[in-house]
C-alpha cells in the first residue's frame, strides 16, 4: 500500500520504489517465504470461516470474520493474476499491470470496487482483530474508538491509492501490451 500510496507523487516515483522493494521480496528465498505465508494465510481464513461463521456475535466480531474472508478470496485472485502477467504473459507486473484495470473501462467497473474492499477489508480486518484484543484506553480513546479509527485510516488510504492509481481519477495512459481490452 504505501508503494501504491507513492503514486502520488507519479509513476516514475512508483516504479523506483517498486524495484528497490523487488530487492527484497523477488529474492528467490523471500519470494518463496511470502507465497507461503499468504498460503497458510488463506488456508487458516477459510477454515477459521468455515468453523466460525455461525458462532460470531457483535460487530467486530462479524468484521474480522468477512474482511478475512475477503481478503482470502482478494489474495487467490491477486497473486494469482501477478504470477500470470509475470510467468505466462511475460509481463513487468509494475505500475501499470495494477493501474491497467482501474483505468480501463469496462474493467475498471470491477477492479475499482475490488481494490477498494480490499484495502478497506485490510484495515477492517486489522481494527476487528484490535477491538477484539486490546482491553485499554489508548491516548484517551476507548477500544471501540480506537478501531474505528482504524477503519477510518483504511477508508483514507483506500482514497489516496485509487486516487493515485488513476491520476486523480482522471485516467493514466496505459502502455498497449497491458491493454488486454484493446481501447483506452
Amino acid at each position: 500500500m504505501i508503494n501504491h500510496a507513492l503514486s502520488l507523487w507519479g509513476v516514475d516515483v512508483h516504479i523506483a520504489f517498486m524495484d528497490m522493494a523487488r530487492l527484497v521480496y523477488r529474492n528467490p528465498v523471500s519470494e518463496m517465504l511470502l507465497l507461503t505465508a499468504v498460503g497458510i494465510q488463506i488456508g487458516t481464513g477459510l477454515r477459521l470461516f468455515a468453523h466460525k461463521r455461525n458462532a460470531v456475535h457483535g460487530i467486530f466480531e462479524k468484521m474480522h470474520l468477512w474482511t478475512g474472508l475477503y481478503l482470502a478470496m482478494f489474495f487467490l485472485i491477486h497473486v494469482g493474476a501477478v504470477l500470470t502477467g509475470r510467468y505466462m504473459l511475460n509481463l513487468d507486473t509494475n505500475f501499470y499491470f495494477g493501474a491497467a484495470g482501474l483505468n480501463l473501462f469496462p474493467l475498471n467497473v470491477f477492479f475499482i470496487p475490488y481494490y477498494g474492499l480490499a484495502i478497506v477489508s485490510f484495515f477492517g480486518h486489522i481494527s476487528a482483530i484490535h477491538s477484539l484484543k486490546m482491553k485499554h484506553q489508548l491516548f484517551g480513546l476507548s477500544v471501540q474508538q480506537q478501531s474505528q479509527l482504524i477503519v477510518a485510516t483504511g477508508i483514507v488510504v483506500n482514497l489516496v491509492v485509487l486516487y493515485g492509481l488513476t491520476n486523480g481519477f482522471t485516467g493514466i495512459e496505459i502502455p498497449k501490451e497491458y491493454n488486454f481490452m484493446g481501447e483506452h
